[in-house]
């Protein structure tokens, strides 16, 4: 989860490494730091906190060097402090390292390190592994380049790791298995990043390595191999993706930026796939696996965090639509539990990343006996989508912001064309249907814009009316339950205020017990089947004097009648409706957070890519 970035070639590197870490904070803020290598010597600074901190630190001493290695921190292993934060020098100083991972069998190997003499300055696996790899080097007299591929032999986890070592005065070594990363091509120059973000001001051809591949990496050559030292042949890809897409654009926040971009993000979801006029839909992953999913024996839906909840929207879509049976799994829970899975069943794999640790493990399993692999993930290159037997790009853009919001509907906008196309080739929905609801996803971008431009206001107030309660409790029914949940997710995320989500009709077995005059409860109430019980749920806590907030369609008076306070979305169907009734509870979450003073980009405790288990 951590951001790691890396540079070599003719250019001062501190400057790179400082602008790259900024741009990966997202993937950790608990403390940073680089190693420069200048004159045969290693300068290293590292700082707890963000990495302004860093950059007050390391202010007025020797930045030189072409070569460089940076990191920012969510922290495993070892409190955030500066003698936790990377980069870590191994025993002798010589050899400097940052990882991002977690080793999960570095105890034993600390122990081994410990009765030789080893001593450790961190709490942290990762100076175990700087050291043991070290170690391999004096004992066996043999290059960094063997010693390392000797130690990631004998270690389990996942990791990321970029190495530089003053014998090698123009080289970074890097290695990976389950952590993203990706290394960029310039003119006598390259860069390493966990992703493309750091790179993107300077050269937009990337290579992305796989798991157990070894980068030797100097100004105008990159040597890629596996680790039986074969050599391998980098492939280059050309990014697709401007540096405008990563900065705030004139926003405060990326946050409030990636809720505004939702009317484009969401068009550009749907851009060729979707054919308002010709009531067509084209989802090229979808037909490449046409024949086993309409032999499928069931569809799974793995995901994590807010990819989860759009997951079970989709169980929702696609049992409705598609007549076959769906099950929605988090899936650091499918992975451990021994599920039955085999040929006859279609994996859906969920992710904003493409690089969730957790799901990837569960589809390695899933894989392993059978299944098919579709991939709903947005980052292009990721590892998700390369092992996928095939998927769809949510395209919805870089998303900065820790707490998702446009990927979110970017990813329910590929699952409800999902459902529709698999829908018309099974013979499950009407031609009538399937148009009216076409055309209906086809207007969701202006009606986005629409709440974004009549609603605004009146969301800061009522976020500046209930931003000092202590709880939020978020009810909704059929569609709008996922919404429910994501809607007290992203206030938890951001206000720091705890919120649970449930059915509504579950509120009566359990959670009613904590309606009193101080609670607020989010209704998200918009017309559906649904609409008569759950105005009889609101009804029921406004007896018990509960303070009511309600997402209503435009011109509902009942709903906006019982609500203390009210969020306007218009009228649509049913299937479409999460797509406006989420976006005002993005904009909840935002304000409240903003009048809590929290740095709402950047959450405590929070990373974005959670690439670790």
């Amino acid at each position: 989860m951590c951001g790691i970035v890396g540079y070599v070639g003719s250019k001062q590197a501190y400057p790179i490494l400082i602008d790259g870490l900024q741009r990966l904070e997202y993937r950790g803020y608990d403390s940073a730091g680089v190693a420069l290598l200048h004159n045969n010597e290693i300068n290293l600074y590292k700082k707890e906190g963000k990495v302004a901190a860093l950059e007050a630190e390391a202010n007025g001493k020797n930045l030189q060097g072409n070569v460089g290695i940076g990191h920012t921190r969510w922290a495993t292993h070892g409190e955030p402090c500066d003698k936790n934060a990377h980069p870590h020098l191994s025993h002798s100083g010589k050899i400097a390292m940052i990882h991002n991972g977690i080793i999960e069998n570095y105890a034993q190997i600390k122990t081994e390190l410990t009765n030789k003499g080893y001593q450790f300055k961190s709490d942290t696996d990762s100076e175990v592994l700087v050291n043991f790899i070290e170690d391999i080097k004096i004992n066996n007299q043999c290059s960094l380049e063997e010693a390392i591929r000797v130690a990631l032999k004998r270690v389990t986890g996942a990791y990321v790791i970029l190495l530089i070592d003053p014998e090698l005065p123009d080289t970074i070594i890097a290695a990976r298995k389950g952590s993203p990363l990706v290394i960029g091509v310039g003119d006598q120059e390259h860069f390493l990043g966990s992703d493309a973000s750091p790179m993107l001001a300077y050269t937009k051809d990337v290579v992305y390595i796989n798991d157990h591949e070894m980068a030797i990496v100097r100004p105008g050559e990159l040597i890629l191999k596996n680790y039986g030292n074969e050599p391998l042949t980098p492939f280059v890809q050309r990014l697709d993706l401007d540096l405008a897409a990563i900065e705030k654009g004139g926003f405060e926040h990326f946050m409030l930026k990636e809720i505004f971009e939702q009317p484009q993000t969401i068009f550009d979801s749907f851009r060729g796939r979707l054919d308002a006029e010709q009531h067509r839909i084209t989802l090229s992953g979808l037909d490449a696996i046409q024949d086993r999913l309409l032999a499928a024996r069931r569809i799974i839906i793995v995901a994590c965090g807010t990819s989860w909840h759009a997951g079970l929207l989709a169980e929702y879509l696609i049992e409705e639509l598609c007549r076959i049976n769906v099950e929605v799994e988090y899936a650091s829970e499918f992975r451990y539990r021994n599920p039955i899975v085999g040929p006859e069943d279609v994996i859906i794999a969920v992710s904003q990343s493409g690089e969730t640790a957790d799901t990837l493990v569960a589809l390695e399993n899933a894989k392993q006996q059978g299944a098919t692999i579709f991939g709903v993930v947005n980052v292009v290159g990721s590892s998700i989508a390369r092992m996928a037997d095939a998927g769809a790009y949510t395209h919805a853009g870089p998303e900065i912001g820790v707490a998702s919001t446009k990927a979110f509907t970017a990813q329910v906008i590929v699952l409800q064309l999902f459902a529709l196309k698999l829908a018309l080739l099974k013979g499950t929905i009407s031609n009538d249907r399937f148009s009216k609801l076409v055309e209906g996803l086809h207007a969701v971008p202006s009606q986005v814009e629409w709440i974004l431009t009549n609603e605004l206001e009146n969301i800061k107030a009522i976020a500046a009316k209930y931003k000092d309660a202590s709880d939020f409790l978020y009810l909704g029914r059929g569609y709008n339950f996922p919404i429910a949940l994501e809607g007290a997710l992203k206030l938890k995320e951001i206000s720091y205020i705890h919120a649970e989500g449930y059915p509504a009709a579950e509120m009566k077995h359990g959670p009613i017990a904590l309606v009193d005059e101080t609670l607020p409860v989010v209704f998200v109430a918009t017309k559906d089947p649904y609409y008569d019980k759950i105005i009889s749920n609101m009804q029921e806590i406004k007896a018990r004097k509960g303070r009511l907030i309600a997402v209503v369609s435009e011109g509902d008076e009942v709903g906006a009648t019982l609500a203390e306070d009210v969020m306007v979305v218009p009228e649509v169907d049913e299937i479409i409706a999460p797509l406006l009734s989420v976006i005002p509870l993005q904009l909840l979450s935002y304000y409240i957070g903003i009048e809590r003073g929290v740095d709402v980009d950047k959450p405590r405790n929070l990373a974005k890519s959670v690439t670790v288990e």
